[in-house]
């Protein structure tokens, strides 16, 4: 589900909308979802060669190189000629077929950095749509407006300044929520400005403005349930990772964990490697090719291997989160239980162009350590759960011999 007025959605909406990464809808931005680390440091974040790579040599040049070629070009040429660098790009990307390649103005990438950071501007819900067609409240942050104005999940969004939500998809009225431009351009309401929501709760309809705030995403929360901690992970932002392992290091010894990744549209790489670090004493969280040359991803070594782990998962965990969990998963480390994930296992990164804007395009895919490949596949969880999935979580837990 989208997280908290995020404005994931396709490109033809509108290129100006903020395409954020953490906080995904099953129409994700790639940029952040599948962002990876820099260089070759430490293996426990840095993506490096596998243990057999050989001298460093040319790789193969790849159909991915040719589009970032031919943006490059494209950007090259229109900022000569003083037309749109951005938008130039954005019509390369939109003809190459790449699902996951998006282009940023330089405000656009500025909100992109500070999303990773887990600050974003907004009203602070998160938005779903339902069965039926409407859109309604799933969560809202604690002490956000929302949560101050008594908004509740299950409120259901009928419009969002005079503009009606019947037809338009979870993430289209997320982009309201933020205020982006329905031009595409690249200005978006600020911190302090209003917004009003049409709300419905059974029988009872009212209005309400809000003002939008900076809002910190608390992207690690954790919770006793029963005998066991429950560890939810709504985003890989700066700093999760950590957040998970210090989790499991506090936790009680005995108790079992279940790792909640329902709805989480992915973020930094590195942080869901540190994640899985937290439950692994090192060895391979997952490789992935970039322009044809495969390198490898790697845990920290001291995570603790003997506590019972049940991954929460659902058709909103996505990309980072796919990675985490094809890690724990093959590597036996978890039982997942829940529905299939959504299956973005593509690999991006930025290039940057003559103004200013990015254009992030898809260089490769990443592979479980089995293996198996994410990209438009997903993850089969071992328990299939399409309903009361925490209950029957919990039930697995305490048959790999955990309390809950």
């Amino acid at each position: 589900m989208p997280g908290p007025e995020s404005s994931l959605r396709p490109r033809h909406i509108g290129r100006g909308a903020v395409l954020t990464v953490i906080f995904a809808t099953v129409l994700a931005t790639a940029a952040a979802t599948g962002s990876l680390p820099h260089g070759d440091g430490d293996p426990s974040t840095a993506a490096r060669n596998g243990p057999s790579a050989g001298p460093a040599r040319p790789a193969p040049r790849t159909d991915e190189d040719a589009v970032r070629d031919e943006v490059v070009r494209a950007a090259a040429e229109a900022a000569e000629d003083g037309k749109s660098v951005a938008q130039a790009a954005e019509e390369v990307v939109s003809r190459s077929g790449d699902r996951w390649g998006a282009v940023y103005d330089r405000s656009e990438y500025e909100d992109f950095q500070r999303a990773l950071d887990g600050s974003y501007t907004g009203v602070g819900l998160w938005a779903r749509r339902t069965a039926d067609g409407h859109v309604e409240v799933a969560r809202v942050q604690r002490g956000g407006p929302a949560q101050r104005a008594g908004l509740r999940p299950g409120d259901r969004l009928r419009a969002v300044d005079g503009r009606s939500v019947r037809g338009r998809t979870a993430a289209e009225v997320v982009a309201l929520l933020r205020g982006d431009r329905a031009d595409g351009g690249g200005t978006r309401a600020k911190a302090g400005s209003a917004v009003a929501l049409r709300v419905q709760r059974g029988t009872r309809a009212w209005t309400l403005t809000l003002r939008r705030a900076r809002l910190a995403v608390e992207a690690v929360t954790v919770r006793r349930v029963g005998d066991a901690v429950l560890i939810r992970v709504s985003a890989f932002t700066r700093g999760s990772g950590a957040l998970v392992r210090r989790a499991v290091d506090r936790a009680p010894a005995g108790a079992g964990v279940l790792l909640d990744l329902r709805g989480n549209g992915g973020g930094l790489v590195a942080e869901a490697v540190t994640a899985a670090s937290a439950f692994l004493d090192g060895g391979l969280v997952a490789t992935y090719d970039v322009h044809g040359e495969e390198k490898a991803l790697y845990a920290e070594p001291g995570g603790d291997t003997g506590r019972p782990v049940v991954a929460l998962i659902d058709g909103g965990t996505m990309s980072a989160a796919e990675l985490l969990t094809g890690a724990l998963k093959d590597r036996g480390r978890a039982v997942t239980v829940g529905e299939r994930t959504f299956g973005k296992g593509s690999v991006q990164m930025p290039s940057s162009l003559p103004d200013g804007s990015v254009a992030e395009l898809t260089v490769g895919h990443y592979r479980t350590p089995a293996g198996s490949r994410v990209d438009g596949r997903g993850i089969t969880p071992d328990v299939p759960a399409p309903t009361r999935a925490e209950e029957r979580a919990r039930t697995v837990l305490s048959g790999l011999g955990a309390g809950t």
